[in-house]
């Protein structure tokens, strides 16, 4: 169930006043500011399962915002649909003493359509508030409840929802009959579940947390499961949207997907079966017949969400996408198998965790259904299993990018669920590479062509500007590359979508006054069009370790052309850094009067101790001064 979001991945819940707690905010405990926006000051979550389609969740939460970058904390945001309903939403809003100030209920939400732009179905809607509050520090305590008419998917509890949020206080009980049984995953906790009974009979697991510290920002650090508080659940038995399933791990997880949600939704029309077989008829090799297949489902289909009772778990039938020509990914997937199951290629319908950022991987030893949210094809051809990501019509086939690469997945199969581990683009896989030949003349005019490689997560780098118009792509080019002056006389992209994809840029340009021309010398930065561009931060008293989520490699080789009668001034430039994390190289060299010039960054994926985080920062920097470099040529 996905019924409480926040802005920037922030769950505030609510509290009715209790007049035992004051608000006062400074009666927060000292220990608890360093680092702070905001702090939990107290919290109660439960979540009562009375029956398998029945479901209540009662949320009371305070929370102290301490200056504007709490603010967001404050904003309260209760995703619905009908099948999960919001009753008795009211709060109230104390100044910096814990006086009250002003009260809020239902009324004073805005409800709006919850779906996105390219969404068609989606029955979900959203209630937001936000106090208009701009004293500092200042307290809002909520009170809802929740009714959702379905077993098999719990929102996790996170006492500390995100960075610079302290607690104070916070409370997750668990309430459900004798003959519910459920499996809990503890991560980060300071203490374990208290498993009772009620008067009744009802089983009850109960957490709590208390003076929990803030978690600073810090750069380059991993997953926030690795140090932010969690408890996950998952039920044995369940009923969601009128059907009932049971599981105790992921092969019970992905044989009840098999069987409830896939089984017999793959049948297309005999007209398209046979379509297909005309298709690869004279394709001998499985893989190419599967990707004639695939790019065909592309050419044919589009992209949009579906979201809307079962048809969020449950994908629409093959035969609906061939005739409407368009699905979300579940659809997609689902469509793509049909296909290819008409010329005997099987396939795996596999559930993903798609993230740019975060690789993010299933659980091994703990199944739930909210641990992902997007669908992809596996196709287990012997000794060379192939992924695809069908959503997009233009990658190409057995490309799946950043978005889910190297992750557990789920693959649901007639036998089962089995988790599999999506393939890895390493640092010698994202590979940027550069050659340019360049003239600078007597007047600092740079001129010359340019050809750049994008293999591996780089093939996308150019998408965005493959799309645009001329006008537009020229203008995005000019923001890419750090000249300034720059025109550009000649612009063009190619992409190979074999099995080895491969995006090229070929450009010529011109630039007036890029060198700076002054009294017989000539002053300018060889890395022309390369630079890193972050000055890495320092961090002191680090607390987690060093994450460095996708490698990649970039060579560059820029061979300029000088006015006669010059020599550089200074030795030329050659450095070689190499740590665990990395290694960078950099050359100059003159032949005549040409000044060759080149460069090779190559940052290694991969998680790296704390303590190495210092030689981290010293590496990037170097590599952001070198990148701005500029040499000095003298008149003879």
């Amino acid at each position: 169930m996905r019924s409480v979001y926040i802005i920037f991945g922030l769950l505030i819940l609510g509290a009715t006043a209790n007049a035992q707690q004051s608000y006062d905010a400074s009666l927060i405990p000292k220990n608890l500011l360093p680092y702070a926006s905001a702090v939990v000051r107290n919290e109660d979550v439960s979540i009562e399962v009375k029956d398998l389609d029945n479901t209540t969740y009662h949320i009371k939460e305070a929370i102290t915002v301490l200056n504007q970058n709490g603010d967001d904390m404050a904003q309260m945001v209760v995703w619905h649909n009908r099948s999960n309903i919001i009753k008795n939403i009211k709060g109230t809003v104390y100044n910096a003493s814990g006086i009250p100030i002003g009260k809020f209920s239902e009324k004073d939400f805005e409800d709006a359509y919850a779906g996105e732009d390219f969404t068609l179905f989606e029955d979900s809607r959203v209630e937001h508030y936000r106090p208009s509050i701009t004293d500092y520090p200042y307290t809002v305590e909520y009170e809802y409840e929740e009714k959702s008419k379905q077993s098999l998917d719990f929102d996790d509890w996170e006492p500390n929802p995100g960075l610079s949020t302290a607690v104070e206080k916070s409370s997750f009980t668990f309430t459900c009959k004798p003959d519910f049984n459920i499996k809990y995953k503890e991560i980060n906790m300071p203490s374990g579940v208290t498993i009772g009974t009620t008067k009744d009979g009802s089983k009850t697991y109960s957490w709590q947390v208390t003076d929990l510290k803030a978690v600073k920002y810090e750069p380059n650090s991993p997953n926030p499961d690795k140090y932010l508080t969690r408890v996950k659940i998952s039920p044995e038995k369940f009923e969601y949207e009128g059907i009932d399933g049971s599981y105790t791990d992921w092969n019970g997880l992905g044989k009840w997907m098999y069987d409830k949600l896939l089984m017999y939704r793959q049948q297309v029309s005999p007209e398209t079966a046979q379509h297909i077989l005309d298709m690869t008829a004279n394709i001998p090799d499985p893989k190419l017949k599967a990707k004639k297949i695939y790019e065909y489902m592309q050419s044919k289909t589009r992209y949009v969400a579906i979201s809307i009772g079962i048809g969020g778990f449950q994908p629409f039938t093959a035969a609906d996408v061939d005739q409407q020509n368009y699905g979300d990914c579940k659809a997609l997937v689902n469509y793509t198998q049909a296909l290819l199951k008409i010329v005997g290629i099987d396939s795996y319908y596999c559930v993903v965790m798609g993230n740019h950022n975060r690789k993010i991987s299933l659980l091994p030893d703990f199944a739930s259904m909210n641990q992902a949210n997007h669908i992809i094809l596996c196709i287990p051809f012997k000794n060379d299993t192939t992924w695809c990501d069908c959503t997009s019509e233009t990658i190409p086939f057995g490309y799946i990018g950043d978005f889910t690469d190297d992750r557990n997945v789920l693959a649901c199969t007639p036998d089962g669920g089995k988790l599999l581990h999506t393939p890895k683009y390493t640092a010698g896989i994202n590979l940027q590479q550069r050659s340019a030949a360049f003239i600078i003349n007597n007047d600092g005019e740079l001129s010359g062509d340019m050809t750049t490689n994008f293999k591996g997560v780089d093939y996308e780098d150019r998408d965005e500007e493959i799309t645009q118009s001329p006008v537009e792509r020229v203008k995005s080019i000019q923001n890419i590359y750090p000249i300034n002056n720059m025109t550009v006389e000649k612009l063009q992209f190619t992409q190979d979508k074999s099995l080895q994809p491969v995006t090229t840029e070929n450009i010529s340009l011109k630039a007036s006054e890029y060198a700076a021309v002054d009294d017989g010398k000539i002053s300018f930065m060889p890395n022309a069009v390369n630079r890193y561009g972050e000055y890495q931060k320092q961090v002191i008293n680090r607390v987690t370790d060093v994450y460095i989520n996708e490698g990649w490699t970039e060579e560059d080789e820029i061979t300029y052309t000088l006015p006669a009668g010059y020599h550089l001034d200074t030795e030329p430039l050659n450095k070689l850094m190499e740590q665990p994390f990395g290694s960078f190289k950099i050359s100059m060299k003159m032949e005549g009067n040409k000044l060759i010039y080149k460069r090779r960054l190559q940052v290694i994926d991969g998680t790296y101790p704390k303590d190495t985080y210092s030689d981290f920062v010293d590496f990037m920097r170097e590599v952001y001064d070198k990148d701005r470099y500029s040499l000095t040529l003298v008149k003879d």
